[in-house]
């Protein structure tokens, strides 16, 4: 019969110490809910916001969808804005689109962060996300990504459909005027991509390859993450000599 005591047991570790080894600085690399890495003893000063899947608004979307949240980004924006060892952010985008209202709240966070912003489209960057890759102070795609232009879609049930509609009407001009602001793409060229009938078959609008995007003014230019970041490394140095 064997001896009970005689065979190895594993030595159970108690929770808090196991996290406080955990929190200590030089230990593995750790990924947060945010997809964010987080480098400890890291001199890196560059941020990384990544925005992938579908940018989830006021409603939640089911658990089997990738979702970026936009009540996890909006304070990691806030934390960009008041940690001075962060010298700028990179934007990635991989995204399908999403709320229009969470997607202009973004846009408007990243636009007026007062730190150098650089958005880089990887994959697609399509819907509501065009205003968020355009609302960096410089704008880089790569030459397999798309981005998909067209009017704001309706889903759910409508309760008073001509208010409605005026409602969705302005919603889409504040889209409109937020996109052509903050890029060199005229108000006519973007409603005339916007309400294209001859490119996709079940719905209107345009999809733009990397380099359309770049030579319509859309996108400010064509690249990859070295260029992104290369690009976001120059515009601190030059806010750097001006804030000097």
């Amino acid at each position: 019969m064997a001896d009970l005591h005689s065979e190895s047991i594993p030595a159970v570790r108690d929770p808090a110490e196991q996290e406080g080894k955990e929190e200590k600085p030089g230990s593995e690399k750790t990924l947060s809910d945010f997809g964010q890495l987080s480098l400890p003893n890291s001199d890196n000063s560059i941020f990384t916001l990544t925005i992938i899947g579908q940018i989830e608004g006021h409603m939640i979307l089911p658990p089997q969808n990738k979702t970026t949240k936009y009540e996890h980004v909006i304070p990691q924006l806030v934390a960009v804005e008041q940690n001075n060892q962060i010298e700028g952010a990179l934007i990635i985008l991989n995204t399908v689109g999403g709320d229009v209202e969470a997607g202009l709240a973004i846009a408007e966070m990243v636009n007026t962060i007062s730190k150098p912003t650089v958005s880089l489209v990887l994959g697609g960057g399509h819907s509501i996300a065009v205003p968020v890759a355009v609302s960096a102070d410089y704008s880089i795609i790569t030459e397999t990504a798309t981005m998909t232009i067209h009017p704001i879609r309706l889903t759910g049930q409508v309760i008073g459909i001509f208010q409605f509609f005026e409602y969705l009407d302005k919603m889409q001009d504040r889209v409109i005027e937020f996109v052509t602001r903050h890029s060199r793409m005229s108000k006519e060229k973007y409603k005339e991509l916007m309400f294209n009938s001859s490119q996709l078959g079940r719905d209107i609008g345009t999809v733009l390859i990397g380099p359309e995007a770049a030579k319509l003014g859309l996108i400010d230019a064509v690249g990859g993450l070295k260029d992104a970041v290369n690009k976001l490394q120059q515009l601190i140095e030059e806010h750097k000599v001006e804030k000097h």
